[in-house]
């Protein structure tokens, strides 16, 4: 086990929430409705940033994951299958009442559905879709199993972006995620859905701080790659409990921009690399790129 770092560098203290009054407003819309963000939940340190943006992220499928991975906070258990319909209404609230652009759309892992959670993920996006056409929808998802069918039903709901974490380099996955999860499943299921549905612009993140080497890092940009994943997103590992992973290194934020500079160097569309970048990190950025390049057409 790596050794505990208590202290943590003058660059990662930052004030976690805004104090604005339209911030101070749509938090109490939102708590008077019963509605969360994964943003407010998981007290992260760019809410301020995203909101202005008109950006956030909800997770579905519930609170209980079925993995364990050694980095995450969420609860695991055992959700027997149950499945809130509600969920697909109430995220179609919130992002009216928020008047989104983007939204990310995240979940636990659900292995006790037949489906793992695929046709849920599929009737929130078709609903926002139906509904709010102009948003844009990034699906940040669980690996379904790597069941091609499960992969082809959220694709066929036609989300701007999928993105499924890999997290960490290959010799570390399975000391840090469940063993259920994957390394090359990851890569596997990125490029299932560059395979097939081309149109759909592909996501990854890696957490660094865990004891992988630059070189590791840089192969693992290069699996990605080879794997057609569009756009990267890298950010310091932030040990959410002492019963955790203990971080082995925080990362300075010069290491984070030549590391940025490698992965366009390897032909990544865009890259978000910094000591607070989460993996939906001002996510709509992209978004903003492909405007500003006209490289694409967005429907």
């Amino acid at each position: 086990m790596p050794m505990v770092i208590e202290r943590k560098p003058e660059w990662l203290k930052v004030n976690l929430f805004p104090h604005s009054q339209t911030y101070l407003d749509l938090r109490t819309q939102l708590k008077e409705r019963k509605l969360a963000t994964v943003c407010e939940e998981a007290r992260c340190p760019n809410l301020g940033e995203c909101w202005s943006a008109k950006t956030a992220t909800v997770m579905i499928l519930g609170d209980t994951c079925t993995r364990a991975c050694r980095f995450c906070h969420v609860k695991t258990g055992n959700p027997h299958g149950f499945v809130d319909a509600s969920e697909i209404e109430h995220t179609l609230e919130m992002a009216k009442l928020m008047s989104l652009r983007y939204i990310v759309i995240t979940s636990v892992d659900r292995d006790d559905l037949p489906d793992h959670g695929s046709s849920h993920f599929a009737n929130v996006v078709s609903r926002l879709r139906q509904e709010l056409p102009e948003l844009k929808i990034e699906t940040l998802v669980p690996d379904f199993d790597g069941v091609p069918e499960h992969l082809h039903t959220l694709a066929l709901s036609r989300p701007f972006v999928i993105a499924q974490n890999i997290e960490t380099v290959k010799r570390l996955t399975q000391f840090v995620r469940d063993r259920r999860a994957g390394y090359q499943k990851t890569l596997t299921a990125l490029q299932f859905y560059k395979q097939y549905y081309p149109e759909i612009h592909t996501k990854s993140s890696l957490m660094l701080g865990l004891g992988e080497s630059q070189q590791e890092v840089l192969e693992c940009m290069d699996d990605l790659r080879k794997h057609g994943v569009d756009i990267l997103t890298l950010g310091q590992y932030l040990r959410p409990t002492a019963r955790h992973l203990a971080v082995d290194r925080y990362y300075h934020p010069d290491e984070f921009e030549h590391l940025k500079e490698q992965a366009y160097a390897r032909g990544f569309r865009f890259v978000a690399s910094g000591p607070l970048v989460r993996s939906s990190y001002k996510a709509a950025d992209y978004l903003t790129f492909l405007e500003g390049q006209n490289a694409v057409t967005l429907n």
